[in-house]
């Protein structure tokens, strides 16, 4: 035992040394994909500015084209980069803005509230750095070529790395000069006693603004007095790059004085409510997630908050959620998903949730101002969260496959709000790799001649002959055609939302060899794209589904653009219902109940072979992977739980927590 220091310390090591590799190929890979582009495609937004024929340039006004949207006093700090020579300025700005975000990183990781544990503190830095690499708002500078980075690295160094409340100021108010909104923070300084840096920040920023009004006083008027501190500059302020309650309002088809009147109303209470919020975090010692908040607010209450200008709504990641250990990643991942991912990733394309996944980061901006109930450093579940109830370890009867110590048999019920977040995303990126996993309509074709031969030769092309026997049957046609459309993904989803609400234990169990499984299959598309029965040339198959098609140009409604026909092997059709029908035939207590499980997957496979939708060895395919994915859950975790959460001990302070059934221990 004396040794295991030393283990950890070594493996603490070996893990920074990682992330920080991590952290250099995101880097790498950044700066690769910017300056790869060609020069009319890369830093689109600097060219306008301080290229040839660019707006700092010319003679006039910086607001003439609408193509310069920051503030005089930016204008006139990026005037002497006009003389720069335009390849050189391309470069230099690439590498600044990635220097400018390492400092961030460095700067937020030393900023964290105390107390941390040594391996959070030796794992910040790079893990900060890597989650702004990957980060929309740095992606969006970097390919932009924008400066917004700049005032939110000028708050942190203000509040964290300078010493003096005059410098502190100082540093904000330039950020302020750059970027208006910022002012919200002199409200902060002021009311968590750092008075001094308060006033600085206002004195430095009218200072600039002074200086900016002597040197382009055309434009500052026009910046400030026509404008409105730069309202409806750029693109349209209803457009879904404006992530404000401005630009929200305008989304939901609200205009004139009704909006104005709405927008400064909303404004004014989220300001309020927000700053408040602020303070009281940053009096508890959490400057960071004060910090991120009133930058969170400042983002709302903007007349145009652009993507590249919501790097705040990261910084609130540092914010602690939940009394449970199991609650504890919920806001960490929502924040980070929503940061990193498209919002078509977050949420299903339907017009019904549309307002929400329009206005996704916004929404997050707002909740962390307004809503998240973070914990304070007093609470006792500040440190110390309501620990999660985990199974007894077994042993796998695999003896020579080692079980991973993180993947433990968790017993009691996962958060829903991240599993929903979970599977949306890992739903989102399926679909998106499936569709891209095709070689071609003569692949797919040449591949299907090899299944269909296959199948010859082993005395199981039952294909045509099933397909034309229920073509000869309306009903059978008109049932086997609606089963194959409408069970594959309600039976699943109904049976995972059961083993949710009444089986915890046993829902985890299922769920990872359900995601197991998908994920072989994705291989299998990518790998081996296969033409249907129905899309294979001279073969005479009918198209139960979706009627007679063009081979050249297929037609299957409104899928058609949105789904890989081609993705054929294996069968997630057979796949997903041969799960349900194991976890049905392994779970249910009564053996009716065991049937009925077992008669979907047989119904599917009939389904899929009659509407010449799959090949026989495509189901074979499917239940191949779905054996891998228990396979797999099995040699990570061992056998299921078989003893239930409320015969285990409950762990002081778990009121709260809700153990799993007794019927979930059931072997």
């Amino acid at each position: 035992m004396a040794g295991a220091p030393g283990v950890a310390t070594a493996r603490l090591g070996v893990a920074r040394a990682a992330l920080w590799v991590i952290a250099a190929v995101l880097a790498i890979r950044q700066v690769a994909a910017v300056l790869r582009l060609p020069p009319g495609q890369r830093l689109t937004d600097l060219e306008t500015w301080t290229g040839p024929g660019g707006v700092l340039h010319v003679e006039g006004s910086l607001y003439d084209t609408d193509q310069f949207t920051g503030s005089p006093f930016a204008g006139l700090a990026l005037k002497p980069l006009t003389r720069a020579a335009e390849e050189a300025l391309g470069w230099g700005w690439t590498f600044g803005t990635l220097l400018l975000v390492v400092v961030l990183g460095l700067v937020a990781a030393r900023a964290l509230p105390q107390p941390v544990s040594r391996r959070t503190s030796l794992l910040a830095a790079p893990v900060a750095i890597c989650l702004l690499m990957i980060s929309l708002p740095v992606r969006n500078t970097l390919y932009l070529g924008q400066t917004s980075i700049l005032p939110v690295l000028l708050v942190l160094l203000g509040c964290f790395a300078v010493r003096g409340e005059r410098l502190s100021g100082g540093l904000i108010g330039v950020a302020a000069a750059l970027q208006p909104t910022v002012l919200l923070f002199a409200p902060l300084l002021w009311f968590t006693g750092r008075r001094r840096a308060a006033v600085s920040t206002g004195v430095t920023f009218a200072a600039c603004t002074v200086l900016a009004w002597v040197a382009l006083p055309h434009d500052s008027r026009t910046y400030w007095v026509h404008h409105l501190a730069g309202a409806g500059l750029g693109e349209r302020p209803d457009s879904l790059g404006n992530q404000s309650l401005h630009g929200a309002l305008l989304r939901l088809g609200l205009q004139g004085p009704l909006e104005t009147g709405l927008f400064l109303a909303l404004g004014a209470a989220v300001a309020v409510v927000g700053l408040r919020r602020a303070v009281r975090y940053a009096r508890d010692g959490q400057l960071l997630l004060a910090v991120a908040l009133t930058g969170c607010v400042a983002a709302a209450v903007s007349p145009t908050t652009w993507q590249h200008q919501l790097l705040w709504v990261l910084l609130a990641v540092v914010g602690r959620v939940g009394r449970r250990a199991s609650d504890r990643y919920v806001w960490p991942v929502a924040v980070v998903l929503v940061m990193t991912l498209p919002a078509k990733m977050m949420l299903p394309n339907m017009a019904a949730l549309e307002p929400l996944r329009d206005n996704v980061v916004l929404i997050a901006a707002l909740a962390a101002a307004c809503a998240v109930p973070f914990l304070s450093r007093a609470s006792p579940y500040y440190r110390t969260p309501i620990p999660t109830d985990y199974a007894e370890p077994v042993p796998s009867r695999w003896t020579r496959v080692p079980l991973l110590p993180f993947w433990r048999r968790v017993l009691s019920r996962p958060n829903l709000l991240l599993e929903l977040l979970l599977i949306r995303v890992a739903y989102s990126a399926y679909s998106h790799v499936r569709l891209a996993a095709t070689g071609g309509r003569a692949a797919a074709e040449e591949h299907g001649e090899q299944i269909h031969a296959i199948e010859k030769a082993l005395f199981i092309d039952i294909e045509h002959w099933a397909n034309h026997t229920v073509v000869k049957v309306p009903w059978l046609e008109s049932f086997l055609s609606f089963y194959y459309s409408s069970f594959h993904f309600v039976v699943p989803l109904t049976i995972l939302g059961v083993l949710y609400a009444r089986r915890p234990a046993d829902y985890r169990w299922a769920r990872s060899a359900l995601g197991f499984a998908t994920l072989l299959a994705l291989l299998g598309f990518w790998l081996y794209p296969l033409a249907p029965p129905r899309l294979m040339p001279d073969l005479g198959f009918i198209d139960t589904v979706h009627g007679v098609q063009d081979f050249s140009k297929p037609d299957y409604g409104a899928l058609t653009a949105l789904t890989n026909q081609y993705a054929a092997m294996p069968s997630l059709h057979f796949g997903w219902s041969l799960w349900c029908g194991i976890v049905i035939a392994v779970l249910a207590p009564k053996w009716w109940m065991k049937a009925l499980g077992l008669l979907h997957p047989l119904f599917t496979v009939s389904a899929i072979v009659a509407t010449a939708n799959h090949w026989v060895l495509d189901a074979v395919g499917g239940a191949a992977v779905v054996g891998a994915g228990f396979g797999l859950v099995y040699a990570l975790s061992g056998p299921r739980a078989v003893k239930a959460a409320a015969e285990t001990p409950a762990a002081p302070g778990t009121a709260g927590s809700t153990p799993a059934t007794t019927d979930s221990a059931r072997a």
